[in-house]
């Protein structure tokens, strides 16, 4: 890993050459303290690297694709010390040969070092985050070259690299990671069993107090990762990881330590990048504009690359829906404050409590905090915590309600909270966005495709139901659509709702004479029910969310070809329509379209329903099947999913 094979040529490739690289090694308990050379090479790859960082991860922002520069960046000089003691390994004995990171959105360090390593065309780094480049918003093991594990999503990594440790007591194991990751549950747990058991864990905490909604410092008072881990029983030396002079010793004291050892490095997340520095956008790809003023005096081949870039385009413009196109995850905020403007501030203060694990931006609830800050509560990221506490508000069947929100992806982590909740009749409107996997960059650990897990409780078990919202409110022309009408029906109803929205926009579904179906006054959500889109004779397309448009693009195409298809949206996934289940029951055929996982999604369970009622068409279902591909839109065909696959499934269930 150490070993800085990158080809000679390859520069010529990529704008900054990587031949300057200059690994050297370092043996903790021999080089106690560095020489002038030393630290001189240390900061000179230090620095050549930071470039790297920028530059490829400034291309994912170019193209509109995402991404994340300033852990990776911020971490650097940790990353170059410990690739040195990599180095001085020279019979592998001493080390377990991973740089293990607990923050996942952090790949740009592993990318690098699969470049470092010969695994990877230092050009392909051009290409970060692009659908079917192989280099996705996260680290996942066999898909791209020299990545050495998967690191899940976010604070997953030390219980696994515990186990590493058991499994090699003779190795020292390195794990990156970061005050956000630290404030998982996962990691209390993994910390008491590297205790007890006297692991040799070595952690290089990044505490920049910066996570994407804001500052522990701010929403965690009181918490501190050097003290939390103190706590559980660890060796915790603190440095400041800009100084070398600071932070090369406090390695070596924990390297030099038997047993589970912390450090806990202190900085501004990206120092000394103008317009980011210390901030929350420095957590996600850094911006162009920063970028090239950082880039144009140190490598201005870079900094004109960047200016070249076009962002990509991936557009599907279909039949029987908009052009234009809504954000179903920030309208829900909007939803739910419309909800609250209906009251008084301090009748909602009494019954309403809406909990954020640092996703306000992404989820829609800064909308909340803005308008209605007497329900807000800033959290961290602490998902069975928080999400148990909106329970707890809104438990025993109280007059009160609990609102919760994060990633669908997340939904898996809260199982038995969920039970909890249900059990202690808690009601909570739970908003979980990026379900499904369009526009999901961040690629399979962070599809949303097991919603299905939520539906768990037994028949006779307080009330869960499962929202999936096909389009939301035009803020030009303003009239409810189907998100809004959901939110307002069940906002304050008893029991565990949850409403389901994308990462990506969705456009407005459209009636056969052009209207916008949900906008007609005469709409009304009815939970339980479904919406009959298109009539059919010949058979029926049930589905919902992202992949409504696509299904309804299908059906149109083949009704214009003299097939009467029909389609229903089923906006209440977990209940079914009598009324509707009969009549398509009696065509020829039912076909399930969805993004959720093919083998728990609605599809696994419809054809149980039709066989139970006697209903007996030919029956197909369609849902995510595969590992994703990287990217934006690229992800819905790459898992067969697009409106052209979905005629085909058709006509292969008619006679």
């Amino acid at each position: 890993m150490s070993v800085n094979k990158v080809q000679d040529w390859e520069f010529e490739k990529f704008p900054i050459d990587l031949k300057k690289y200059k690994p050297f090694p370092l043996d903790p308990k021999k080089d106690k303290t560095l020489t002038q050379e030393q630290k001189d090479g240390l900061i000179a790859n230090i620095s050549l690297l930071r470039d790297v960082v920028v530059f490829f991860t400034a291309t994912g922002a170019a193209r509109g694709l995402a991404g994340h520069t300033g852990g990776a960046f911020d971490t650097i000089p940790e990353v170059v010390i410990l690739l040195s003691f990599l180095l001085a390994d020279t019979d592998k004995s001493k080390y377990v040969d991973i740089l293990f990171d607990e923050a996942g959105h952090r790949v740009a360090t592993q990318y690098l070092l699969s470049v470092l390593d010969g695994h990877l065309p230092v050009e392909q780094l051009l290409h970060y985050r692009e659908a079917y480049s192989h280099l996705p918003g996260h680290p996942e093991l066999g898909f791209t070259p020299g990545v050495k594990f998967s690191s899940g999503r976010l604070g997953h990594m030390w219980p696994l690299v515990n186990g590493v440790a058991l499994a090699e007591r003779e190795k020292t194991v390195f794990m990156l990671g970061s005050d956000g990751s630290q404030q998982e549950g996962d990691d209390a747990e993994a910390a008491r069993l590297a205790v007890a058991q006297g692991l040799n864990v070595k952690l290089f905490i990044d505490d920049n107090d910066v996570t994407i909604a804001g500052h522990p410092s701010e929403y965690l008072k009181g918490y501190t990762v050097a003290k939390t881990l103190e706590g559980h029983g660890l060796k915790v030396v603190e440095a400041n990881g800009e100084d070398l002079d600071s932070l090369y010793p406090a390695i070596v004291e924990i390297m030099n330590h038997q047993g589970p050892a912390a450090v806990v490095v202190h900085r501004p997340m990206a120092p000394k990048i103008k317009g980011i520095e210390g901030s929350s956008h420095a957590h996600d790809a850094i911006k162009v504009e920063p970028a090239i003023e950082y880039l144009d005096p140190r490598h201005p081949k870079c900094a004109n690359i960047l200016r070249a870039i076009q962002p990509s385009t991936y557009s599907d413009i279909l039949s029987g829906s908009t052009k234009e196109k809504g954000a179903c995850r920030v309208e829900f905020g909007e939803a739910v404050s419309r909800v609250l403007d209906k009251t008084s501030k301090d009748d909602n203060k009494s019954k309403v409590l809406v909990v954020d694990s640092d996703l306000e931006g992404s989820t829609g609830l800064n909308v909340i905090h803005k308008k209605h800050p007497e329900v807000f509560l800033s959290s961290g990221i602490m998902e069975r915590g928080n999400f148990s506490a909106a329970a707890g508000w809104g438990a025993f069947k109280a007059d009160r309600f609990g609102v919760f929100s994060t990633f669908s992806a997340f939904s898996e982590m809260i199982i038995s909270e969920l039970t909890m909740a249900r059990l202690n009749f808690a009601n909570v409107l739970t908003h979980f966005s990026h379900s499904g996997v369009d526009e999901m960059a961040d690629n399979t650990c962070h599809f949303g495709i097991n919603n299905f897990f939520l539906d768990n409780g037994l028949e006779d078990a307080y009330e869960t139901r499962l929202y999936f919202p096909a389009d939301c409110t035009d803020r030009f022309t303003h009239p409810p659509t189907h998100l809004p009408r959901i939110v307002d029906k069940v906002f304050y109803e008893k029991g565990l709702r949850f409403v389901f929205s994308t990462r990506s926009k969705v456009p407005w579904i459209l009636k056969e004479d052009g209207s916008k179906f949900f906008e007609d006054p005469s709409y009304k959500f009815i939970p339980g029910k479904d919406e009959i889109i298109r009539k059919g004779s010949k058979g029926y397309v049930v589905s919902y969310g992202d992949i409504l448009h696509r299904a309804l693009d299908a059906v149109d195409r083949l009704r214009k070809e003299g097939l009467d298809i029909g389609l229903i949206n089923k906006s209440t996934l977990n209940v079914v329509d009598e009324d509707v289940i009969k009549e398509i029951g009696k065509t020829e055929f039912v076909l399930v379209a969805e993004s959720l996982n093919q083998k728990t999604g609605l599809g696994s369970k419809f054809g149980t329903w039709l066989l139970e009622r006697d209903l007996r068409p030919r029956y197909g279902y369609m849902g995510t099947n595969k590992e994703g591909c990287g990217g934006l839109g690229e992800q819905i065909g790459h898992q067969g999913l697009d409106s052209a696959s979905i005629a085909l499934k058709i006509k292969q269930l008619i006679k």
